[in-house]
């Protein structure tokens, strides 16, 4: 049985978004966890194993996909890429926000897509998406069902190599999502945290921007951020963010 201070805590994001108008959250692996994506850096996550001689994390950055791209495509789409995820209530939860006007954008370090497939269209991806890959020659796009069903290191037509539309780890952010992401904190009166350790810049750096009253964390395990903030929710997000618990 849960302890008071954690229904008390409950009550209070309650409240807190019952009153807000221009809600903010920052969505890390944890929000997917539950739709069957694992997470990074948890004791079952996709860093806590090898592939073959190579560290995971090792295979995720620009330098590697450059040198390595049989390898690094091997990885990719054994282990990042999950075509049959559906959102689960978490994410359902912030659509249903925003469909109400009540969350003005959702910023993301996630690339799986699934804030778009439940139904929020204001989405800030940082990292970029598995659903967009583009031919480094010609730039064509290709989506993600051609990655799935392709061969090796997938091909464009023109015969270029197509490459993921992810910021890989040594590759710089999109300045544009950034600013958006910034200039959405800026004019929020609520910031919700939910499902990411906070462990990765520049993304984690984002919260210095939100200059609002209420801060929010609901995460699974403690978080730099849980210090400042006025509300800290420790359990699994689709429980705690369900649109039943909201009357959504």
């Amino acid at each position: 049985m849960k302890d008071c201070s954690y229904e008390s805590n409950k009550r209070a994001l309650e409240e807190a978004i019952a009153k807000a108008h221009r809600i903010v959250v920052l969505t890390g692996a944890g929000i997917s966890v539950p739709s069957g994506i694992p997470d990074f850096r948890s004791a079952t996550g996709l860093y806590s194993t090898n592939f073959g001689k190579f560290r995971a994390e090792e295979m995720i950055s620009h330098e590697f996909y450059v040198l390595h791209k049989k390898e690094f495509y091997e990885f990719y789409k054994q282990k990042m890429l999950y075509p049959d995820a559906k959102p689960n209530a978490a994410h359902i939860f912030l659509a249903k926000l925003e469909e109400k006007g009540k969350l003005s954008a959702v910023i993301t370090q996630n690339i799986d897509g699934l804030h778009q497939a439940a139904g929020s269209k204001r989405v800030l991806e940082l990292h970029g998406s598995v659903h967009r890959n583009y031919c480094e020659r010609c730039r064509k796009f290709y989506d993600l069902d051609y990655i799935v069903k392709s061969d090796g290191v997938p091909k464009c037509t023109c015969g270029g190599t197509i490459k993921p539309d992810v910021v890989l780890y040594g590759e710089g952010l999109d300045t544009d999502v950034i600013m958006a992401a910034v200039n959405a904190l800026r004019q929020a009166d609520l910031f919700i945290v939910i499902g990411t350790s906070l462990a990765v810049y520049p993304a984690a750096g984002l919260v210095d921007y939100y200059g609002g009253k209420t801060k929010i964390v609901v995460n699974k395990s403690a978080t730099p951020y849980d210090a400042y903030a006025d509300i800290v929710i420790n359990d699994d997000c689709a429980k705690v963010l369900n649109p039943v618990n909201f009357g959504l």
